[in-house]
């Protein structure tokens, strides 16, 4: 992992910061109608909003495409059954991971902070899509958010969680809170472990600088079966997973 305390941004990375995230606003901006047409269109036959779904997927490609300083590779996408429903949960190293993960370009619902929701054009995208919110710090809000994300799930939508609860402060994946797993657990399904790297590097905590990196990269590990996991305790299955991603991240780029 790149060594933050070498990395000192130079003129040219404050431009391309300015460039990306008034791009981002802009493209936002542009495709937030197109949202609205395809939730309207859908909206009597698509319960699930796949489609829409798929052009959020889309949109952040473009995002992503616009900005000079990285790129991203996805490897193990094939492990995903596109008709089956998954737990997915991935650790949490920036911003930048909502945008990467999309690049899987696969149906599923994030569980994501309440704030978010209210950012024009991305977080109303987030709202018409039927993602699902939490706030944080509110235990009844956790209690609301698990209810939704199990129905969600018994609805045939797979649910994207970040188990960290938050992202990570030094680039090191943190310990696993056990509510993606009683949520596996109560609804009988599979966990599909996600790991990301770079995005640590590309943006850190509480900072909208660009880095320079080249290197994102979305790795999909096995799927863990429900017949795996369904005599474990939550516990015993966060630091399943946990350790799962933790050595996919120690491995050599």
């Amino acid at each position: 992992m790149k060594n933050e305390n070498e990395y000192k941004p130079g003129i040219i990375d404050y431009v391309v910061s300015c460039y990306f995230w008034s791009s981002l606003y802009l493209i936002s901006m542009i495709l937030f109608p197109v949202s609205i047409t395809t939730w309207l269109v859908t909206i009597l036959f698509d319960k699930k909003r796949i489609l829409l779904h798929k052009f959020t997927c889309t949109w952040s490609d473009i995002v992503l495409s616009i900005n000079p300083y990285w790129k991203v590779r996805v490897e193990g996408k094939k492990k995903i059954e596109p008709h089956k429903v998954y737990v997915m949960v991935s650790n949490h190293q920036s911003g930048a991971d909502i945008l990467v993960l999309f690049k899987l370009h696969r149906h599923y619902k994030w569980v994501a902070k309440r704030s978010l929701f209210y950012v024009p054009f991305i977080g109303w995208n987030m709202w018409l899509n039927g993602y699902i919110s939490i706030v944080r710090t509110r235990g009844r809000s956790k209690l609301m958010m698990m209810d939704k994300a199990a129905s969600s799930v018994m609805k045939g939508n797979s649910v994207m969680l970040f188990p960290e609860g938050t992202r990570t402060r030094d680039g090191n994946i943190q310990p696993f809170k056990t509510g993606a797993f009683r949520l596996a657990l109560d609804t009988e399904s599979a966990i599909l472990p996600i790991a990301i790297k770079g995005t640590f590097s590309a943006i850190r905590k509480a900072s909208l600088l660009i880095h320079k990196n080249y290197d994102l990269k979305v790795t999909v590990l096995d799927p863990i079966p429900f017949e795996v996991i369904s005599e474990m305790e939550p516990k015993e299955i966060a630091e399943l997973v946990h350790d799962q991603i933790r050595a996919e991240l120690e491995k050599e780029q």
